[in-house]
């Protein structure tokens, strides 16, 4: 009877494990589990230039790309200096960061990243994609003197060409194109995030934006999005999305950032729009070249907020680049 009993429960188990056996595949033999064959592999891409070569459905959500160990190290470096520990307290000052060193596999953090603030001339990279947008639509003209005002801009933050370039497109096209649900670069339920409801340099019609009546403003973690999706192509279309980076390409004005990117990686492809006005700080970059993949953005409300700016991206490159 007891050998009996003893078969009758190595049996039932053997029926019990089976369907695990079946649904996760003789792993021992080196065949692919059945899960492993539905989801496939991530697709090969080019890591040479932007944007990158990947279809959509393979590319996350940025949303869903927040990293707990990233976020430890942000946390970590605003902790080296207790002036930064106390404008982050007070929600002066944001930071935001994308680890696209693997980019089908990004890792994303931020500091503040839903609270909007004050962008000064940051949020001319939302000009930049409804001009795109209405390029795209044969609702503006493409002529060589609508790039030279989006070159303008951008590499040189000129507010002349800016003005000329929201006079173009119009507000009201601007602030549909953020609102756009496949973009949702402004975004009430998240905090708001870019937003242009002014000329730049001069008077004329002012429509801040829905929830604390800011006419030139931005979120870190929407700018964030901006520049991933830009990377990947999901900016208009994958043209229109290389013509931007174009426009953001190789910086003419070398200050916060780009001071320290000069320095430490000379040889790395920088995409780039900065702001500056009073005690508003804020800066905004993809960075790329073999060991450096990963977008920056900051904003600081500080009279000292230029060096702040320096500083954060010295230490966020070199955790980075430690890892890399």
């Amino acid at each position: 009877m007891k050998r009996f009993a003893l078969f009758s429960l190595a049996f039932a188990l053997l029926f019990t494990a089976l369907p695990l056996l079946v649904l996760t595949g003789w792993r021992s033999s080196g065949t692919p589990s059945l899960t492993e064959e539905a989801v496939g592999s991530a697709p090969e891409i080019s890591l040479e230039s932007l944007p990158l070569d990947a279809p959509e459905s393979a590319v996350p959500p940025m949303e869903s790309l927040e990293d707990p160990d990233l976020q430890r190290d942000l946390e970590a470096i605003l902790r080296e200096d207790p002036s930064w520990q106390a404008l982050s307290r007070h929600k002066k000052l944001s930071l935001g960061v994308v680890d696209m060193h693997d980019p089908l596999h990004s890792r994303f953090a931020a500091i503040n990243g839903d609270h909007m603030m004050y962008a000064a001339s940051l949020p001319k990279i939302a000009v930049l994609l409804a001009a795109a947008d209405a390029l795209d639509r044969g609702a503006l003209a493409e002529t060589p003197e609508i790039r030279r005002d989006m070159r303008l801009m951008i590499a040189q933050s000129d507010n002349a060409a800016t003005s000329r370039m929201i006079e173009r497109v119009g507000m009201d096209h601007i602030a549909r194109v953020l609102q756009d649900p496949c973009y949702n670069l402004y975004d009430r339920d998240c905090g708001g995030g870019l937003w242009v409801g002014k000329l730049y340099g001069r008077g004329g019609q002012r429509k801040g934006d829905p929830m604390k009546n800011l006419s030139h403003a931005a979120t870190v973690s929407q700018v964030c999005k901006y520049y991933y999706k830009l990377a990947f192509g999901q900016l208009v279309t994958p043209a229109r999305s290389r013509q931007m980076l174009e426009m953001l390409a190789d910086p003419e004005l070398h200050h916060k950032f780009v001071h320290v990117l000069d320095r430490v990686a000379p040889d790395a492809k920088v995409y780039r729009k900065s702001g500056t006005w009073k005690q508003w700080h804020a800066d905004s970059a993809l960075v790329w070249d073999k060991t450096r993949r990963y977008i920056i953005v900051a904003l600081a409300e500080d009279a000292g907020g230029e060096v702040i700016l320096r500083k954060l991206m010295r230490r966020v490159d070199a955790v980075l680049t430690s890892r890399a």
